[in-house]
């Protein structure tokens, strides 16, 4: 099914709405949607628009670096509400230890957030924003599915060991992917890919989480010999690893076994054919 351009506008108006509340207050929610929706801006200039405008490379950018210090925020808020969940046996001074440093590097972040999010660069966001909406060039025959497969395509011919690396590459392929078959996810078999891709990167996630968390927690501690808490932490970062990797295996699986094979040759965005020709020129 072809894209609808009302649901591409809505994607460009949902990351204004988002920008107008980080500006205000950067509090977790709106630092979270912000990132995201930006993500869906980019996935959409990036991956199916099929010529590129000076001003979506300019909005790209800012976008990019703003996404950055965010996403710094964003850690810190998924690193002190895990922390906060865990139950540490025979005391929890370590425990406080990382927590204190944690909310005060969160306090450190959130003022740079605030003061990367003055008004003048978020108004010069939304026009671009604006401008990038109304000016589309997105052809009537363009399959977000199919653009999507493609995408995925990268995945299943890729069968190396995998790693914390390789693992990271998966979720960022993944969550590319899924967020141009979301701008037609009202087809079942677009929705279906959508809840799969959605679910290993969440996986993945998680599990990068937790990795950040610990190594965060070694760095202030030291090693398991010396604290309980980083022993847990190892402990439970290890098992997210692990579901990490059932997630991929069975992302492995559905593209072996033609479950999520593009049906056609996805078309490929005019800029980066003439990317190629001025390459070899």
């Amino acid at each position: 099914m072809p894209i609808d351009p009302k649901r591409s506008r809505l994607t460009f108006q949902k990351l204004g709405r988002e920008l107008t509340k980080l500006v205000k207050k950067p509090a977790p929610e709106s630092v979270h949607k912000f990132r995201t929706n930006s993500r869906r801006v980019e996935a959409l200039l990036s991956e199916v628009v099929v010529e590129s405008r000076r001003n979506d490379e300019k909005l790209l950018r800012l976008l990019a670096r703003l996404r950055k210090k965010a996403g710094r925020v964003r850690d810190l808020d998924v690193q002190i509400a895990s922390l906060r969940s865990l139950k540490i046996p025979g005391g929890n001074s370590h425990k406080s230890q990382f927590m204190g440093a944690l909310v005060e590097e969160r306090a450190q972040r959130e003022k740079k957030l605030a003061r990367a999010f003055d008004r003048k660069t978020a108004d010069e966001i939304r026009r671009r924003l604006k401008r990038a909406s109304t000016r589309m060039a997105i052809p009537a025959d363009t399959e977000p599915l199919t653009l999507t497969l493609a995408k995925l395509a990268q995945l299943g011919r890729d069968y190396v060991p995998l790693t914390e690396k390789t693992l990271h590459q998966y979720r960022i392929i993944g969550k590319r992917a899924r967020y141009i078959a979301e701008l037609s996810d009202s087809e079942p078999e677009a929705k279906r890919v959508v809840d799969r891709l959605k679910h290993m990167q969440d996986v993945i996630g998680d599990w990068h989480d937790w990795l950040k968390l610990t190594q965060k927690a070694e760095d202030l501690i030291g090693d398991v010999r010396d604290s309980a808490l980083v022993a847990m932490l190892r402990n439970i970062t290890q098992a997210k690893f692990r579901q990490s990797l059932d997630a991929v295996a069975e992302i492995r699986s559905e593209l072996a076994g033609k479950i999520l094979r593009p049906t056609s040759q996805a078309r490929k965005p005019a800029r980066e054919d003439a990317a190629r020709s001025a390459a070899v020129a």
